[in-house]
């Protein structure tokens, strides 16, 4: 048995009837909603199995049903083929994943990382709603011309590149207004394409700066351990011990780029490992994957 890492996804792979198989095949995966469910106080396994998907679809409810759906995942390759959660020795989550990834690397316990990731996205949801905004993802340009498109959409406005996914792939975050020029200068410039995301709205720049707060004061509520492998943060693509560190760059996150592509070559590069596996809903950073590093193993077990 080689070495894994672990890749848990963020906000957007959520999809109405997730975990409804799963929690039907695995007792473990199940108690995991019912947990969920007394914490939360709804019932937030028929909102994954139910929807309505405009429900489901709100930050405010997205954000815990990826996490609690990609720990039931975990509980499915847990049950299944235990030697692969044993290998793993390296993990982490894009955005909101970068919670679950601390919960599987004992630093976060399933209820308080639970409580924190409902209150960052009902933070991040009410952030949203005081400033129409939004994100947009640019396929096929350089990093540099994306970031001199910014520079001339952005014309006092709020507008940055919030995502760093893989070459090729870069999402760009702000206001609406902003968006809109940043994508027509992108298909001027050759873009091969332009994809507004469907989301609530900035995340990842200074738009959401009011979400910071409650989310740092809901983070100082619950206990926060040195994670026992290493934790890749979206801040900086490194791994930290130190729990006041963590907490410092749990809410920076928030406002900060996502550097995907730079935490999952530091993963490729730094730990030995042999393949890595997406644990929860959707095929989105397998993809991501195959761009970075085409030839790189990633397997799956999905919500």
């Amino acid at each position: 048995m080689g070495k894994t890492a672990f890749l848990f996804p963020g906000q957007g792979a959520q999809s109405v009837g997730m975990a409804a198989e799963l929690c039907a095949e695995f007792p473990q995966a199940k108690e995991r909603f019912a947990q969920a469910e007394e914490i939360l106080g709804y019932d937030l396994l028929a909102l994954c199995t139910n929807g309505p998907a405009e429900q489901l679809d709100s930050t405010a409810h997205s954000q815990p049903a990826i996490y609690v759906a990609s720990l039931a995942a975990l509980e499915r390759l847990d049950a299944e083929r235990p030697e692969i959660v044993d290998s793993c020795v390296v993990t982490a989550g894009l955005s909101l994943g970068e919670y679950t990834a601390l919960t599987f690397a004992g630093s976060l316990s399933f209820a308080d990382g639970l409580r924190v990731v409902a209150e960052r996205g009902a933070a991040m949801q009410d952030a949203s709603e005081a400033s129409p905004s939004g994100m947009v993802s640019v396929l096929g340009m350089e990093l540099a011309d994306i970031e001199k498109i910014v520079e001339e959409a952005s014309q006092g406005e709020v507008l940055a590149v919030a995502n760093h996914l893989c070459p090729g792939n870069i999402v760009v975050s702000g206001a609406n207004s902003a968006c809109e020029r940043a994508a027509e200068l992108a298909e001027q410039g050759g873009a091969m394409r332009v994809v507004p995301l469907a989301v609530a709205g900035a995340f990842h720049t200074e738009l959401m700066r009011s979400a910071v707060a409650r989310l740092e004061a809901v983070l100082e509520t619950v206990d926060l351990r040195p994670p026992r492998i290493p934790v890749i943060s979206n801040v900086d693509a490194q791994a930290h011990d130190d729990p006041v560190e963590i907490r410092r760059l749990l809410g920076e996150q928030v406002v900060n780029p996502v550097r995907w592509e730079d935490s999952i070559r530091r993963v490729l590069a730094d730990y030995g490992i042999d393949t890595c596996w997406e644990i929860g809903p959707g095929r989105v950073l397998r993809g991501l994957l195959k761009r970075i590093e085409r030839k790189f193993p990633c397997e799956g077990v999905t919500a």
